[in-house]
């Protein structure tokens, strides 16, 4: 049923959003030198990578690595990357993962090819074994400030908890989170 209910609400979400995809991929390619799309190596269920598009934020020459680690996050940024990571436009086109099967809406978010410290742990843990997803449980509880322990401690209280219900409140309240653009530091 999770399934079914993820490739429904992509396909309607991505009907929806359709105008304002366009308008933003244009905005990418005018505002910055590359492509509009950026495709993320990022690690899948049971650590399989797969290749995960975001609307471009950063500038092409731009170190593969979580933004936190760079030197200086905003001088990385395009002229409009700031108010995409702000707003979450950046992640609109993960709804394609989501239809192709490598994510779902609701999951731990997927870790990058390199984040060796949180894919050891959340294999650790038994987290490794869950469809990553567009939002999760550690996101609505503090998205970018969190350490990484206590994301994965959050990711284990959600493969514990995991329900349509759980799925549908961790929705919900990403929804409030991404209208007051809070917890996105970077």
């Amino acid at each position: 049923m999770k399934r079914l209910f993820d490739v429904f609400v992509a396909l309607v979400a991505l009907g929806v959003f359709v105008i304002p995809i366009l308008i933003v991929s244009v905005m990418v390619k005018l505002t910055s030198r590359g492509p509009a799309f950026y495709w993320s190596d990022r690690v899948g269920r049971n650590n399989v990578i797969f290749k995960m598009p975001k609307f471009r934020s950063m500038r092409i020459d731009t170190p593969a690595v979580a933004t936190h680690l760079l030197r200086d996050p905003k001088s990385a940024l395009t002229p409009i990357g700031d108010f995409l990571r702000k707003s979450s436009l950046d992640e609109l086109p993960q709804l394609l993962s989501i239809i192709k099967g490598d994510m779902s809406l609701v999951g731990p978010r997927p870790a990058l090819f390199n984040q060796d410290d949180l894919i050891t742990l959340r294999s650790e843990k038994g987290v490794h074994r869950l469809l990553p997803g567009l939002t999760g449980w550690a996101q609505i509880n503090g998205r970018d400030e969190l350490p990484i322990p206590q994301k994965v401690e959050l990711d284990v209280e959600y493969l514990q908890r995991q329900s349509f219900w759980f799925d549908i409140e961790i929705l919900w309240l990403t929804a409030l989170k991404v209208l007051k653009k809070e917890g996105v530091s970077h």
